[in-house]
C-alpha cells in the first residue's frame, strides 16, 4: 500500500492521506464515526486499485487516526471540508465516493456540494441523518446540557464520544426529509442484521435521492461491518459494476 503523506492547511488541521495514481474515476473511501483508513473495508478497496491499476484515495478526517486536530472540536461540514479539500488538491477528474456508516452521509454531502466531481457513491451500511434517529431523547438532552456524550462502542475500547458542535452540525445537515437532489449512480449496501444502523434506512435513502439509477443491496445475514470475506467481495464487486457503468 502507498505510504501516508499528509496534506497541510492554512485554517485547518493537517490530513494523513494515501493515494495512488491510475485508472480513473479516482475511487474514495470515506471511513465511518471514529474510524479511520487502516480499516479492513479501506484497505481493501486500495487492494483493488492496486491490482486493476486504479487511481484511488483513502484519508482519515480531522481529529482522526493519523491526522492534526482535536475530534470532539470537529463539526460533520468540517470533515465533507476535509475530503473535498484532499480531492480538489490532490485528484484530477472524476471520484467514485464510497462511504461506510457514516462516511455514507458524507458522501451525500460532498455529492450534493460538489456534483460536478463525483462520478458515482457506494453507501456501505450508510447513516445519513443518525443525529436524528441514532440517539434518544434522553441522550440529545445530555448533548445539548453537557457539550457532549460518551457511550461504550463495540468496535474498539474507547468510548463513542458525541460533541454538541457535533451533534448540532448534523442535524443541520439532515437529508432523509426531502428529495435528495443527487443525479449520479448510486448503490447502497446493507446487512439485514445490522444492530446500529437498520437497513430500513438505505431503503429510505434510495427512495430520497433523485436520481433514477439507484440500486440496494441487502444482505440478510449481514451485520453492521460487512467485513467478512464474503462482504468484502459483495463489496468490490459493486464497485466493478458500477465503475463499468460509467464507461456505458
Amino acid at each position: 500500500m502507498d505510504q501516508t503523506h499528509y496534506y497541510d492547511r492554512a485554517n485547518r488541521p493537517g490530513l494523513a492521506y494515501r493515494h495512488r495514481q491510475g485508472i480513473g474515476p479516482t475511487l474514495v473511501f470515506l471511513p465511518g464515526y471514529m474510524s479511520d483508513m487502516t480499516g479492513t473495508k479501506a484497505s481493501a478497496v486500495m487492494a483493488y486499485a492496486e491490482a486493476e491499476n486504479r487511481a484511488c484515495l483513502l484519508l482519515d478526517y480531522a481529529g482522526c487516526g493519523a491526522s492534526d486536530g482535536v475530534f470532539v472540536e470537529q463539526k460533520i461540514t468540517h470533515w465533507r471540508d476535509d475530503v473535498m479539500d484532499l480531492v480538489n488538491g490532490l485528484v484530477l477528474g472524476p471520484v467514485v465516493l464510497i462511504g461506510s456508516s457514516f462516511g455514507g452521509w458524507l458522501m451525500l454531502l460532498c455529492a450534493l456540494a460538489f456534483p460536478e466531481r463525483v462520478a458515482g457513491l457506494v453507501g456501505i451500511a450508510a447513516a445519513p441523518d443518525f443525529t436524528d434517529w441514532g440517539f434518544s431523547q434522553e441522550e440529545k438532552l445530555t448533548i445539548l446540557r453537557d457539550g457532549q456524550l460518551a457511550r461504550p462502542s463495540d468496535y474498539g475500547d474507547a468510548p463513542q464520544v458525541t460533541s454538541r458542535a457535533f451533534f448540532e452540525s448534523g442535524e443541520a445537515n439532515r437529508l432523509l426529509g426531502m428529495e435528495i437532489a443527487i443525479d449520479c449512480p448510486v448503490t447502497l449496501i446493507h446487512g439485514q442484521q445490522d444492530r446500529d444502523v437498520p437497513w430500513e434506512y438505505s431503503l429510505r435513502l434510495a427512495r430520497q435521492l433523485r436520481s433514477s439509477r439507484v440500486q440496494l443491496r441487502l444482505v440478510k445475514d449481514g451485520d453492521h461491518r460487512l467485513s467478512r470475506i464474503e462482504d468484502i467481495a459483495r463489496m468490490l464487486a459493486e464497485i466493478e459494476w458500477l465503475l463499468e457503468s460509467l464507461r456505458a
